[in-house]
């Protein structure tokens, strides 16, 4: 190498050193990750929110990751809205029945009667109703957190060791259901309880209740309760807990721009992929309960005797509302305006 070129390269080469260490020490962009908790093992209910997993980290393209944790692997299902809130957890599934008056708003869901039984109808509704600004209001300034994706469930019927085929076969009997459609029940003497789903087969087994109210037929084979039950319902078809998945609206605004702004792509794909679910659920379970259950046909007639007291329940529900400075009746008339132009 000639004198000036090693001068040359001298002085370059300090530069060329700075150039190399301001390359290696940038780091990777980090990873944003949601970490998830829902209850209860993989099944129909799940395949909403892991199609929308799949979805959203197509597109983070290795930036984003949601973490789904089944089992209550990261803390107790009433817990979760608080956990979500505190940022202990980034998102979670929440169920507005655990957690009576803590959701008021939304609660309006969990009416008796009120949100049609049709699954593509029910999610149209729901959908509508999570974006009314209210609905948001009530998410974003009191939980911290927003709507992510939908935990579609189908009508509930009843499992366990009591036989229910008429209202009046529900006096004295305890019944797993949420409050509000509690009082549909209540009315006709029986004992509403509101146990967890994890708790459900050890609460049938031991007799603390009697009978179990669920989404049927996915959630009764999820959680193996035929396998303590002696009959089912079959055309009670009431509703349940209006379940959705929600997320800290830190870890929100820190997801990456395409996943937020695809969100009502992913929403619509987990209507979807439950409902298909549901329908493969269906098929696998309903002979199990039959070669193993006594099933019990719920009349039309005694289902319109539930009906019939719903308007006093949805009265007595705005009256609360709108007692406690929260807009009940507006609320109301926008759900039922809703399930009006959907069961067209």
């Amino acid at each position: 190498m000639t004198t000036q070129a090693f001068r040359t390269l001298r002085r370059a080469l300090p530069g060329v050193l700075a150039a190399a260490a301001l390359f290696v020490s940038v780091p990777a962009a980090a990873k944003t990750v949601w970490n998830f908790n829902i209850w209860g093992p993989k099944r129909a209910l799940t395949a909403g929110i892991e199609k929308v997993k799949e979805l959203a980290e197509a597109d983070g393209a290795g930036e984003f990751e949601i973490n789904i944790q089944y089992g209550s692997a990261l803390g107790p299902p009433k817990q979760i809205p608080e956990n979500i809130q505190a940022g202990a957890i980034e998102a979670g599934q929440v169920c507005v029945g655990y957690y009576p008056n803590k959701l008021p708003l939304l609660s309006v869901m969990e009416l008796p009667f009120l949100v049609p039984s049709d699954l593509a109808t029910r999610a149209k509704v729901e959908l509508e109703v999570l974006a009314h600004p209210d609905i948001v209001a009530e998410l974003e300034k009191r939980w911290n957190q927003k709507f992510f994706a939908p935990a579609l469930l189908p009508s509930y019927e009843f499992m366990g060791n009591a036989r229910i085929a008429s209202t009046a076969d529900m006096k004295g009997v305890k019944m797993r259901i949420s409050g509000l459609n509690a009082k549909a029940l209540e009315a006709f003497g029986a004992v509403p309880t509101n146990v967890t789903a994890p708790e459900g087969y050890e609460a049938l087994r031991r007799g603390t209740i009697d009978s179990f109210g669920f989404p049927y037929t996915y959630a009764f084979g999820a959680y193996k309760l035929y396998e303590v039950s002696k009959y089912v319902t079959e055309g009670m078809g009431m509703g349940g807990f209006m379940c959705l998945q929600t997320v800290n609206l830190d870890a929100w605004k820190a997801a990456p721009q395409k996943v937020r702004d695809n969100t009502p792509r992913y929403q619509q794909a987990a209507v979807d992929a439950m409902i298909e679910a549901y329908a493969a659920a269906d098929a696998k379970w309903r002979p199990v309960f039959a070669d193993k259950l006594e099933i019990t046909p719920f009349p039309a007639s005694e289902r319109a005797k539930l009906i019939e007291g719903a308007a006093a329940i949805w009265a007595e529900w705005v009256k609360e509302q709108e007692a406690a400075g929260r807009p009940g009746q507006k609320i109301l008339d926008f759900v039922n305006a809703s399930v009006a132009k959907h069961s067209k």
